[in-house]
């Protein structure tokens, strides 16, 4: 008798390979679907992979990433780092934690973006798995499908930012809650205040979801929950949270905390009302935004809970950071996988009660299904492929990716300047890129002196004359992204070049098309050495 025709040897095949047909004694036939719907997955993970690797590391990091990586790099013990990017800033430390652990091995821009790369994967399989348990398995394909070619998600998890973590924990998030709905279960109601913990952590702003999660708990009376679990799960976000005050109250940055709160607060707004309403549905996707809605209506019998879960992750996100007067470009990823996932939802479940006739003959649903994705797919893909081409304009939005130029002038500075040289810069942004890549302190011309009116992270150059004049600052560095959004402190600056001797030393150009299809070369960073 063979190995094979033993029951328990059976048994355990049947029970471990998911693909095995159960219904045939004695063989084995793989189920078509599920092998179809394996390598489905293998391609969509492929495909995400492949937009979010593609020339990961031809353009340096922006402001943003080089803050992080260099509070991480400051973590990890590089001591040349520390001494320019304090630990303790206005963020948790979660994802800087995560990122220094590489770094152990040395500081890298493109290692970094691959730490952020690994996490946007995890969440592109979360839609997977989320829109399985909401929906079906199909459902979830679709759903990753519709995340991994996403613009606004492939732009945010290729770079060093926060909101990238913060956004696979919140999902992580949306799918433990989603398990209690369905189970009801008090554990994974537990779980949910361990993952609400886990968002704050990675972006404080990540809190505005609890908002979500309590809406959602009191708008669906079907959903029963014992005051009790709610208490402990609440507890627990407090628990998780909890290491964030003690570390600044420990390490001594209570104090700049509170001023970060504080200018968070009375900033001004750096974009005008209709920004997100501008900019972030054409990179989700206007056609992906439409069939979710859509299927809201078309399947409006088959509204449950589920819907009205993803309605209040979307919800929430949109009404504080249209409210608030700081806007940022990533700053709404969190809807991009509820989004994701109504559309899928649509193209999986619709299934017309009557036959839909189109100049007198009968019209395929699932040819009309396949069309309407690949089109969704194809103006989601194409503004993918073009975000991760380097920017040739010269202007730039934060947050959509690196800055030309920047590591190049930083690495001149490191091998050219000499150390402990200072350099004025119209702003910050510029400044922290210079500084993770040169070695050397950096000021902003655009910093204001007063405390309310800054970021408590940067100091102000009171009176950059007397600087200049005392020897105390050397190097002034202009930058054409800095000065397409601040033309006064970009005249400011060329002002003391002017009034100082300043000598360019340094330019770093990028190659701009024209119109008639040939290309000149813009300047985009030049430093220039001045003299009292």
């Amino acid at each position: 008798m063979s190995l094979i025709s033993l029951p328990y040897l059976r048994d355990w095949i049947t029970r471990r390979l998911p693909f095995a047909n159960r219904n045939i004694v004695g063989k084995r036939s793989w189920d078509r679907a599920a092998v179809a719907r394996l390598a489905a997955m293998a391609i969509i993970m492929g495909s995400a992979v492949g937009l979010r690797i593609w020339e990961l590391g031809q353009v340096g990091f922006n402001t943003d990433e080089a803050v992080y990586s260099g509070q991480a790099a400051a973590i990890a013990g590089a001591s040349i780092l520390k001494n320019i990017f304090p630990i303790f800033r206005a963020h948790p430390l979660l994802f800087h934690v995560i990122l220094s652990l590489v770094f152990r091995f040395g500081v890298s821009d493109f290692t970094g973006r691959v730490v952020a790369v690994i996490i946007g994967l995890a969440t592109v399989y979360l839609a997977y798995m989320l829109g399985d348990l909401l929906y079906g398995k199909n459902a979830g394909i679709l759903a990753a499908l519709i995340l991994a070619v996403m613009p606004y998600h492939v732009v945010v998890s290729r770079q060093v930012l926060l909101d990238g973590p913060m956004v696979f924990f919140s999902t992580l998030t949306l799918y433990l809650l989603a398990r209690f709905a369905k189970t009801g279960r008090p554990a994974w109601l537990h779980a949910v205040g361990i993952g609400m913990g886990l968002t704050f952590l990675a972006k404080e702003t990540g809190i505005i979801l609890m908002a979500a999660i309590y809406a959602f708990l009191a708008l669906s009376r079907e959903i029963r929950i014992r005051i009790i679990d709610l208490v402990i799960s609440t507890g627990l976000v407090i628990l998780m949270v909890a290491p964030y005050p003690l570390s600044l109250l420990l390490g001594g940055g209570t104090r700049s905390g509170q001023q970060y709160l504080l200018w968070q607060l009375f900033r001004r707004a750096n974009h005008p009302w209709d920004f997100y309403l501008l900019t972030v549905p054409p990179v989700i996707g206007i056609l992906v935004i439409v069939i979710g809605l859509a299927g809201l209506w078309l399947l409006r019998k088959e509204n449950t809970w589920r819907e009205r879960l993803l309605i209040c992750w979307i919800l929430v996100p949109v009404i504080f950071f249209d409210l608030w007067p700081t806007k940022g470009y990533q700053y709404l990823l969190p809807i991009a996988p509820p989004f994701a996932l109504l559309a899928a939802r649509t193209l999986a479940g619709w299934h017309p009660i009557n036959d839909l006739h189109i100049f007198g003959r009968k019209l395929n649903i699932g040819i009309l299904k396949g069309l309407t994705l690949a089109i969704a797919v194809i103006t989601l893909l194409i503004p993918s492929l073009q975000a991760i081409r380097p920017a040739t304009t010269g202007t730039f939005i934060a947050g959509t990716g690196g800055v030309p130029g920047g590591r190049e002038a930083g690495e001149w500075i490191r091998d050219h300047i000499p150390t402990g040289a200072t350099m004025l810069t119209i702003g910050p942004s510029m400044a922290n890129i210079l500084e993770f890549y040169g070695y050397r302190q950096a000021y902003g011309l655009s910093i204001s002196p007063n405390p309310l009116r800054r970021n408590p992270s940067y100091q102000a150059i009171v009176n950059p004359d007397l600087e200049i004049r005392e020897g105390d600052l050397q190097y002034i560095v202009w930058d054409s992204y800095s000065a397409e959004r601040s033309s006064f402190f970009s005249n400011g600056l060329l002002k003391f070049t002017k009034r100082y001797h300043g000598r360019v030393i340094y330019v770093e150009s990028v190659s701009v098309p024209l119109a008639n299809g040939t290309t000149v070369s813009k300047p985009v960073i030049i430093i220039y050495e001045v003299r009292p």
